[in-house]
């Protein structure tokens, strides 16, 4: 597995060193220096010289590095780095060149606890901050008894909770995510529509409680409620270590043991009957080879009771455009030479709303008039309370021996970031 861990700067200077195995000298550094980090053309994230491979990952100027000789699985070993950045930032937040020279002394704690001989371990980090202190974590229990109860959350089946957690209030908040990719010929044809989706989950249960969640899963559906057509199918599901996988091949019910704060309960894709929140509507016609005309409108596809907010549409324009005048009612537009585009920016629209731009752009011309490429149209938006996916969470029930009441709060968030083209 893994045989060497180095963190570099910019410079190359090695801040943190640490060899796992013995079939690696600390020599071994210069190596990724001189290959990466004086190597600008060097864009692969893994890099093999021989029999070694190296793994790396850049955050704020920093390289986060694995060594090993071995046929590593790519996937566990970028788990493992990138699992190591959200540690380090779960204990001092930013992570850069002063934090981790400030911090060095707790890194290595961090990096001989999460990993043995190579081998990723234990890296649940409220496990970790109960053993692993800094001057902001500091345990003032027991020590003995601390201890016992360490012992038994890192080998017990719920490592990522403590079983002696108390809350005045009991909450649980729900917030279902989706990003739209999209992708639209100039003739109005999907080309591409789906949907990433992630549902991420803070608890604030007193206990070890045991949570029910239910979605309008297309399986469900079917088998038990026959002639409802609000049915979501789900692909590619992927689950925090705490849901009973069992359960859900079974009932499709997702059942577990949350762990204590915020956490991401799953990741899902959906990829059919995706609900398209914005309609864009381009006319661009080049009038010669002086001007260019657009009529771009955008019209949103759901309930007068929900808005989209921080609206961004980037409207290309010729490499030789000088001016551009444009005309809006709602928003603002303006022209970015720097990009060749018009960013029209529109801070609400409401459900079943239009706006339009008008805009025309003066070019200069050219000796060698080359062809426009026309690149599509960017769309980034916010529309809460409404999934393009559909997806609707049906209960959430929580068990706890004390039989407590608990408040759930549920938010859904739609978004586009980059994702949303159109073609014209």
């Amino acid at each position: 597995m893994i045989s060497a861990f180095f963190i570099f700067n910019q410079k190359g200077e090695v801040l943190i060193s640490r060899l796992y195995r013995t079939d690696f000298k600390r020599s071994i550094a210069d190596v990724f220096r001189i290959q990466v980090v004086s190597n600008s053309d060097v864009r692969s994230p893994i890099i093999t010289l021989g029999s070694t491979s190296f793994f790396h990952v850049r955050i704020n100027n920093l390289y986060v590095v694995a060594v090993t000789k071995t046929n590593a699985n790519a996937a566990l070993v970028f788990e493992f780095c990138y699992r190591f950045i959200i540690i380090c930032k779960s204990y001092f937040g930013k992570i850069d060149e002063e934090s981790i020279k400030n911090n060095f002394v707790l890194i290595y704690e961090l990096i001989d606890e999460i990993n043995d001989f190579g081998y990723p371990q234990n890296s649940e980090i409220d496990t970790l901050k109960s053993y692993i202190t800094t001057e902001s974590v500091v345990s003032t229990v027991n020590a003995a008894e601390e201890s016992s109860k360490i012992t038994s959350q890192a080998t017990g089946a719920t490592s990522w909770r403590r079983g002696d957690v108390k809350y005045k209030k009991n909450e649980a908040f729900v917030d279902v995510i989706e990003v739209v990719n999209l992708s639209m010929s100039a003739k109005g044809n999907v080309l591409r529509a789906d949907v990433d989706g992630h549902i991420q989950m803070r608890a604030y249960l007193s206990g070890t409680p045991e949570c029910k969640f239910g979605l309008n899963d297309k399986l469900v559906i079917d088998n038990n409620e026959k002639g409802t057509t609000d049915a979501v199918e789900l692909d590619d599901c992927r689950f925090h270590q705490c849901v009973r996988l069992n359960d859900f091949d079974a009932t499709r019910t997702i059942s577990f043991i949350p762990p204590d704060g915020e956490f991401e309960l799953m990741r899902y894709r959906s990829t059919s009957n995706v609900k398209l929140p914005l309609k864009i509507m381009p006319t661009v016609t080049e009038i010669g080879t002086t001007q260019v005309q657009y009529v771009i409108t955008a019209k949103t596809n759901f309930n007068n009771k929900l808005s989209a907010t921080n609206v961004v549409l980037r409207i290309p324009t010729p490499l030789n455009t000088t001016t551009v005048d444009c005309k809006v009612a709602n928003g603002k537009a303006k022209y970015v030479p720097g990009e060749n585009v018009v960013v029209w920016k529109i801070p609400r629209i409401q459900g079943g709303q239009e706006v339009t731009l008008t805009a025309t752009a003066s070019l200069t011309s050219m000796t060698h008039r080359q062809v426009w490429a026309r690149p599509p149209i960017d769309v980034d938006f916010q529309v809460l309370m409404f999934t393009a996916s559909g997806l609707i969470v049906r209960f959430l029930k929580v068990f706890e021996k004390g039989n407590y009441q608990s408040v759930k709060w549920v938010r859904y968030l739609t978004k586009a970031n980059g994702t949303y083209q159109i073609r014209f």
